[in-house]
């Protein structure tokens, strides 16, 4: 009797570890800022942001380059003679009023590069995550893992199989 109960829990154990053996999750992991910064399209993106940058950043120059332009023009001119303190009134509140321009051309500008970005990321890092599930159910896997986040990435990289995936 004694050697019956202990087979029964031998046998119990033994199928219990075989249904936690078997009950693990498949978990692989990607370089998602791999493929990211090396597919053609996220390259077209940078590059049109980057120019979109350019014109903002030329603009905005132009403007300080004015503004500082015209400071000066005042300055020098607040002490000659004919000019009113009703005069220098107006281009103190011209100068301000100019000053403003810049701060809100500037911050509307960093919004729109945002947008922007925003606009031209999305469909691209939606492309790469239909990708990225793609390829990890085709190979079995349960999870995928961004390897970037890991600190041990021990298992399977599955990086090359997505950047196949995706043509690159």
């Amino acid at each position: 009797m004694k050697q019956l109960k202990t087979l029964l829990i031998a046998a119990v154990a033994f199928f219990g570890t075989t249904q936690a053996i078997n009950a693990q999750a498949k978990v692989a992991h990607v370089d998602v800022s791999e493929l990211m910064q090396k597919m053609p399209a996220m390259i077209d993106a940078q590059k049109q942001l980057e120019k979109l940058s350019g014109t903002y950043d030329t603009e905005y120059k132009t403007m300080v380059e004015e503004f500082q332009a015209k400071v000066k023009k005042y300055e020098q001119e607040s002490t000659l003679p004919g000019t009113t303190e009703q005069m220098n009134e107006e281009r103190s509140k011209e100068v301000q009023d100019m000053q403003k321009r810049i701060v809100d051309y500037r911050d509307n500008a960093q919004k729109e590069l945002q947008k922007k970005e925003a606009d031209l990321v999305k469909p691209i890092m939606d492309k790469v995550k239909a990708s990225i599930t793609k390829v990890g159910k085709a190979k079995g896997y349960q999870y995928v893992l961004n390897g970037t986040d890991l600190l041990l990435a021990d298992g399977p990289n599955i990086t090359a199989d997505v950047k196949k995936d995706l043509g690159f």
